[in-house]
This record gives structure tokens, sequence and C-alpha cells, in this order.
């Protein structure tokens, strides 16, 4: 299936808009979505995860209104959402105030819930894409019965697409080169600043046929602005001072050729040839409007010849012409 219809190759990721690593009101959240709309983005990402499905309500009803026909939707399963006796804040990074909780459950059982609980929070009909999310401790029991039901409900057209997302190589690689999946979720593995997925889930994914959405291309922050603020993450940690130093160099670079490191960071990615587009996660109409000027600035080419030169990016990376 076309993950990324009408053109674009960039989609909204609504993590934040779950309140990751801070509240959002209702009011941006909501305006962050229409304003992906008004710039042409018709890829949404969620997940029950994110904000105890505080992401999947609000992208729903600011969906809502949309020809569905017109937008692919990918949600995810792994984690039941449930509800306790008393409220609390949750303890995964989000910031929500909630009786909702979450367990992890990748049984038959468990991944139907999901999606009839995810259909039921977003108001949909149906999901484009289900990934299987972050199993990197239940391998066994993905492989056993979440990629089983996956499969047997894309084969009876209930959802169009299949996957796993994860922010590792190693197990996604396994899922591409074992499973009959569609697609994969790489989050931060194949950035400007970390190529890795060059070494082993990439060329796997071109051999199998299964593409390729890329998030995390900001690294958690560390790419995100021209210059890395102090306090930059990398991986959602403090990042290294080595990591600094290199998104430095990357930065005096991209100056040079008249290009933001952050422009160059949404570019990367694209150019290869497995990557059928990117994700980006916003809080604001601001943030999107941002993120897709700054996917539409002219890199020249020069620009990665010259990473490659000052030994900034590997050889072997496939780059925008």
């Amino acid at each position: 299936m076309k993950l990324f219809p009408g053109g674009q190759r960039v989609g909204l990721g609504s993590a934040p808009l779950g309140n990751l690593f801070g509240e959002v009101p209702s009011s941006d959240a909501g305006a962050a979505i229409d304003a992906a709309w008004e710039e042409g983005w018709r890829y949404f990402d969620t997940a029950p995860h994110y904000g105890l499905g505080l992401a999947e309500e609000r992208l729903g009803a600011a969906l809502k209104s949309r020809p569905r026909d017109e937008f692919v939707l990918s949600s995810k399963v792994g984690r039941i959402i449930y509800s306790a006796d008393t409220e609390a804040v949750d303890d995964e990074g989000f910031a929500v105030n909630t009786t909702r909780r979450r367990r992890w459950d990748f049984s038959r059982d468990g991944v139907l819930q999901s999606i009839e609980d995810s259909l039921r929070r977003i108001g949909t009909d149906r999901l484009d894409v289900v990934f299987v999310h972050d199993p990197d401790d239940h391998y066994e029991e993905a492989v056993a019965t979440a990629f089983p039901t996956l499969i047997e409900l894309r084969d009876q057209g209930v959802i169009g697409a299949i996957g796993s997302g994860m922010n590792q190589t190693a197990m996604l690689t396994r899922f591409v080169r074992e499973l009959d999946i569609d697609v994969i979720m790489l989050a931060g593995r194949y950035s400007l600043i970390d190529p890795d997925g060059l070494d082993d889930v990439l060329p796997a994914c071109l051999e199998n046929n299964v593409q390729v959405v890329a998030v995390g291309i900001f690294n958690s922050g560390l790419l995100s602005q021209p210059r890395p603020a102090p306090g930059a993450t990398f991986n959602y940690a403090p990042a290294a001072e080595a990591l600094v130093d290199k998104a430095n160099r990357l930065a005096d670079v991209c100056e040079s050729h008249g290009v933001t490191l952050p422009a160059a960071a949404l570019a990367f990615p694209l150019a290869h040839p497995a990557v059928a587009g990117i994700a980006v996660g916003c809080r604001t109409a601001d943030e999107v409007h941002t993120n897709a000027a700054l996917a539409r600035a002219d890199v020249p080419p020069a620009l990665w010849s010259d990473l490659k030169s000052a030994g900034l990016l590997r050889e072997d990376a496939p780059t925008p012409a």
C-alpha cells in the first residue's frame, strides 16, 4: 500500500500530542493536526502508549471531519490500556494524571482488544497500518501470537499493512527476514548522526520488499535546532559530549552550504530507497509549519559529499540527488 498519499513524504507523529514530557493543551494539539493537514501531510501515526490513549483521542477528534480515504492512519499493539480505581501521574514520560494504566500484552486476545480499543478511541472504522510496538523483551510472544494475528487480519482485509516499530535494528532485521510483514517503523536508527540501520535492517528491507517509515530523525532533540541547545538530548537522555561535538561539526558543514542542521536531518533519510517517508512529532501548529518549511528547503548535493569527505557521514549512505 502507498503509505504517504498526496505526494508528501512527511507525516505527523503524535507522541507529543499525548503530552510526552510536558502537557499540551487540547487546543494546541488540534491546531497541530490541522496544520499538518494544511501542509499536505496525509500520514498520521499514533499508539495506545502515547498518553495512555490521549494521542489517539486527540488525533481522532481532529481528523473526524477529514475524508477517510485521503489519509493513512497507523497505530500499534502490545500495550493494553485499562482502568484503575485511583488517579495517578503516568510514570512513563507522559504528563497525564488519569485512572488509566497500561500493561504489556502480545497475545491474540490482547491484539484484538488493542485494535478494538484504538478504533473506539480514534473514532474510525479501520486502521491502515498496525505495528507491533516495542517487543524488545517479548520476542517469543510477538512471533508466536501477535504477528500471526495481524497477518490473519491483513489477509482478511481488516487492516491494510502490518509491521513493527522499535528503536533498535537487530530484532527488526529478524522480523523483516523471518516474517511476512509489509513495513517497519525505524526509530532513531537512521538519522544524520546515527545511520546504523545501513548495517542490517535497511538492506534486509530492500531484499524483502519491506517499506520503512523513519522516525526519531532528530534523535529526540539533538538535531532539531541549528545548533545543539543546552541540555540537548539523544535517545531521550542527555547527549554525550562526543555526540554534541559531532552535531556541531555537522552544523558547521551545513552552514557553509546555507542549510540548517534540522533541514539536512529531515532530508537525509528520504534518500534511502527503502524509506517510504518520515514522521515527525510536533506539539503545536508552529512546529508543524516550521518542520514543513525545513522539509521543503533546498539542500545542495555538495553538502552530502562534504559531510562524507569530513568523515561525518558514512560513504555508503545514500544521499539526495
